[in-house]
């Protein structure tokens, strides 16, 4: 499982969004990813803001993105709002990029 799910994690790295040049992995909009034994995931995440522009774009491009990852069979993707994003929940590495330090 934890291979499987470094390969999500790897697909999730390639998705950005447009208005921030970093993805949205390292800028914590994934809350949480569970895999079943039958290859079903399930994913919470989050958006920056609510009102978002691309809020309907880009939890397509999410699901789209795991269900091409060898040995995922189905996914369930939750768009959340609570707890609401912060900056807090950006990586080091995103920070750096962003030069929030």
């Amino acid at each position: 499982m934890e291979d499987l799910k470094e390969k999500i994690i790897t697909a999730l790295k390639t998705v950005y969004d447009p208005e921030i040049p970093v993805d949205i992995y390292e800028l914590g909009l994934i809350y949480d990813i569970s895999i079943e034994d039958s290859g079903a995931v399930a994913i919470r995440m989050t958006l920056t803001s609510p009102m978002c522009p691309v809020a309907e774009s880009l939890p397509m491009e999410v699901q789209e993105k795991v269900m091409g990852v060898e040995g995922v069979a189905d996914v369930d993707l939750q768009v959340v709002f609570d707890p609401p994003w912060d900056k807090s929940r950006m990586t080091e590495e995103a920070r750096l990029v962003l030069d929030m330090f």
